[in-house]
Order: structure tokens, then sequence, then C-alpha cells
């Protein structure tokens, strides 16, 4: 519980620095995952950057972007996008996908040592 609040604490301070107009989207898709996925655990990733620790995914209906194999990512500008069932389908996707293939050591973020 400790390191889940660090964690969001962390990702609160990143999200105020960087665009503090963004935290109720934040806000906002944070919570749509620990709904869809009450188990999920945030994150800082290496590249300090809050995520979710999800892997490769199918996404048919094309939200994420990037080319790696296991970092892509969702632009989310305005909470309407958290709202697109699209986006649900794919957190789903990927709670079944870290089911069945769990994130190993090497990919999994650094635990970060934020305050709140």
């Amino acid at each position: 519980m400790q390191g889940e609040v660090q964690t969001g604490a962390a990702i609160d301070a990143y999200v105020s620095k960087k665009n503090p107009k963004l935290k109720p989207v934040t806000d906002a898709v944070r919570a749509l995952v620990r709904k869809a996925v009450p188990k999920s655990r945030e994150a800082i990733n290496p590249w300090g950057i809050p995520t979710f620790e999800w892997t490769s995914l199918q996404d048919s209906s094309k939200l994420l972007e990037g080319t790696g194999k296991n970092l892509r990512h969702v632009k989310l500008r305005e909470i309407s996008n958290v709202h697109d069932a699209n986006l649900k389908q794919l957190i789903l996707e990927a709670k079944a996908l870290n089911r069945a293939q769990p994130l190993g050591p090497a990919m999994r973020a650094k635990k970060t040592s934020a305050k709140r």
C-alpha cells in the first residue's frame, strides 16, 4: 500500500510539472484502469514516465502509438479520449495478455522513492 501511495504521488508530481491541465485526464484514466483491472499496478518506468505495466497488444482499434514491441503509448489529451470504448477494450486486452504472459524482470518499471 505504501509503495502505491508513493507511486501515486510521484505520478501526480510528474503531471503537475509536465502539464497540469492534463490532471483531470490522468485522474480519469487512472480511475478507468483501476475499475477495469483492480489488481493493476501503476509505476514510473525507467525513463521517468508514469505507466501501467502492460506488454505487447494486438490493438485492433489502432489507439497505440509508437513502434516499440513493448513500449507504445496512447495519447489522451482530453477526458473524452478516456471515455472511448476502444480504450477500455485495450485495457481489458492488456489484462488478459498480462495474465497469460506476465512481464519479466527486465520489463518491470523501477520502483520510485517519491514521498507523499
